[in-house]
């Protein structure tokens, strides 16, 4: 988290749904918009992190956790009730090591929904992922792939990848429903295009000259 003080209380209700046993972890950023705050509120563990960067976040928020079972969720993206029983069982198999969920955004924009629509199948068919879409994976898979990559984008996608090198992903339903909050600036079309330049500048760099550190 880095001031989501707007939208977190939303996501922890929704996460507070769940029956099955969890705990919750937030790594901050130095928020000073009350974050931590609100987020202890909820009785979720808080922890500050000295970076701002997501995917360290996110790597330090695994080194806090005590489960078997790892979800990245995003400060503005709510889970389904059965959310947390579905991945469980899906992690059941043997062959399954982790995914992600479909995900809709919180707005009646057509656009916006056959773009979920383009990624849910995306999932499916490259068991790529990205992080709106509350990526899980069992703790020894994310541990023996050394977590997220310290990258200032794109993160998700290139821990989804090698994920799905690491054994089966799933993506599961009903969906995640995440704020529409990123496109107010440019409007839904002008950045769906520009997510779609970055991600092929991505592909193409991570084809040729990117290592994983």
């Amino acid at each position: 988290t880095l001031n989501e003080a707007d939208s977190l209380e939303a996501t922890l209700l929704a996460l507070a749904c769940n029956q099955t046993p969890h705990e919750v972890l937030v790594v901050d950023g130095g928020s000073s918009d009350g974050t931590p705050e609100l987020a202890r509120k909820h009785g979720a563990r808080v922890f500050t992190s000295a970076y701002r960067q997501r995917g360290q976040q996110m790597n330090e928020g695994r080194t806090q956790a005590h489960g078997e079972i790892l979800l990245f969720l995003h400060a503005d993206t709510l889970v389904a009730p059965t959310a947390l029983q579905s991945l469980t069982l899906a992690l059941r198999s043997p062959s399954v090591v982790g995914g992600g969920f479909a995900r809709r955004y919180s707005s009646s924009s057509r656009f916006l929904w056959m773009t979920c629509r383009l990624a849910e199948l995306r999932s499916r068919w490259l068991g790529w992922f990205l992080g709106d879409q509350a990526i899980f994976v069992t703790t020894p898979v994310f541990d023996a792939l050394g977590g997220f990559q310290k990258m200032d984008t794109f993160e998700d996608l290139d821990f989804s990848r090698q994920m799905k090198k690491a054994g089966r992903v799933v993506t599961l339903r009903p969906p995640v429903i995440s704020s529409p909050r990123r496109f107010t600036n440019e409007g839904p079309i002008r950045t769906t295009l520009a997510d779609l330049w970055l991600t092929c500048r991505y592909l193409g760099i991570s084809g040729s000259t990117k290592k994983r550190m």
